[in-house]
């Protein structure tokens, strides 16, 4: 029998498993799974990936149903007209409105949802679904140095795959900073030993938020010496998880293994002293005796006192207080960002000691976001004024 489908009735489901894992999918209103989308997503399993890639199939596929459009009816013009629709600069008629009352996508996410359109329409070719679309989108270009760089043996690499649908990318020069003084204003402010070990932590190691609320004590060895012979000075290893109560997980994915109850690998970062002094403030007063959980930052109040503390959680009372103090709202991000400025201007624009101290997967990230003269610098204001014939 036909079924009259309303624009927007798909939506998204989440799954929770018995383990912990959570997973998405698609549906139909009255629950049936939507098979293709389905198959596709289960490519990327209990992921973060799964979880955005769903949300922007959806948008697509509802998108499909308002043109009428059947998969094996789908070319590339019209991939490319959905992008326009949603964001992206094309030079072609985009056709009726499309997501009216929302903001067009950002450049992130144009990216990724041209990553994802182009996995699921060669997820369809690949089950003999419109190959025509899927050899339109299997291309490749040369590589650049910075692939080369980051790629292992990427001088031998001869071609990468591209992406026909991908946005133009957009230099990010200019990340934002911290307002002056914001550290010590925020230390003041906050009241709890616990935010003074997140306001500190963010500060002194450039962590991510994520990385921060999914820290378990096991991961930190803030001592001379470690068991684990990873790292001679005090460090924590960032442990990618999956299973963490507070859904909290590192972005980097380096392989961690527990030995002996002892943390080896992940991606291992150094302290400072002051970080290891906020840490024994909050564990000896404010953490609780039987958690229950072992992970490191807990709610302190409320119906969930002692569960671990959730991403969101930590970005609220950051922007709470970052207000009271006068500095707007402060996001956990300008931290990291302000930490690698301040390793590049340490170290004499070493990319290699900056990478290493935040964590980041290639020199060429840092060199590209950070790696900039300080306008204010006296040595550049005196060049300036040479070329205009100004006396300093």
């Amino acid at each position: 029998m036909a079924r009259h489908v309303v624009i927007g009735d798909l939506r998204v489901q989440q799954i929770d498993r018995k383990d912990g894992r959570r997973s998405w999918t698609i549906v139909w209103p009255e629950g049936t799974v939507h098979m293709e989308a389905d198959r596709f997503l289960r490519e990327y399993d209990g992921s973060g990936t799964q979880r955005t890639y769903a949300y922007l199939l959806v948008d697509h596929l509802r998108w499909l149903e308002r043109e009428c459009l059947a998969f094996a009816a789908v070319v590339l013009r019209d991939l490319e007209r959905y992008m326009g629709i949603v964001g992206a600069e094309v030079r072609l008629p985009l056709g009726e409105p499309w997501r009216l009352g929302k903001r067009p996508y950002g450049q992130a996410a144009l990216s990724t949802t041209a990553a994802c359109l182009k996995g699921f329409y060669l997820h369809l070719a690949a089950l003999g679904v419109n190959a025509e679309l899927g050899s339109a989108l299997n291309v490749s270009r040369l590589p650049t140095r910075a692939d080369r760089d980051r790629a292992l043996l990427g001088h031998a690499t001869r071609s990468l795959p591209a992406n026909p649908l991908a946005p133009t990318r957009v230099r990010r020069r200019h990340p934002k900073m911290l307002p002056e003084g914001a550290q010590d204003l925020l230390l003041a402010e906050v009241h709890a030993a616990r935010d003074r070990v997140l306001v500190s932590w963010l500060a002194d190691g450039g962590f991510r938020i994520g990385e921060m609320c999914g820290l378990h004590l096991a991961d930190l060895h803030l001592r001379e010496g470690a068991a684990c012979g990873d790292c001679r000075a005090p460090h924590v290893h960032i442990c990618h998880r999956e299973t963490n109560a507070n859904r909290a997980r590192a972005k980097t994915k380096y392989p961690w293994s527990v030995e002996n109850g002892v943390v080896t690998g992940g991606l291992i970062k150094r302290v400072s002293s002051h970080t290891i002094h906020t840490y024994f403030e909050y564990m000896t007063s404010e953490y609780p005796q039987h958690p229950g959980h072992g992970m490191l930052l807990v709610q302190l109040r409320g119906p969930e006192r002692g569960q671990p503390w959730a991403t969101v959680g930590a970005r609220r009372m950051l922007g709470r207080a970052s207000l009271r103090a006068g500095l707007g709202k402060v996001k956990p991000h300008a931290f990291r960002h302000e930490f690698a400025s301040a390793v590049l201007d340490a170290s004499g624009g070493n990319l290699l000691l900056a990478r290493d101290a935040g964590g980041w997967a290639s020199t060429s990230t840092v060199d590209e976001i950070y790696a900039h003269v300080d306008i204010h610098d006296p040595a550049f204001d005196a060049a300036l004024r040479k070329v205009w014939g100004e006396r300093a």
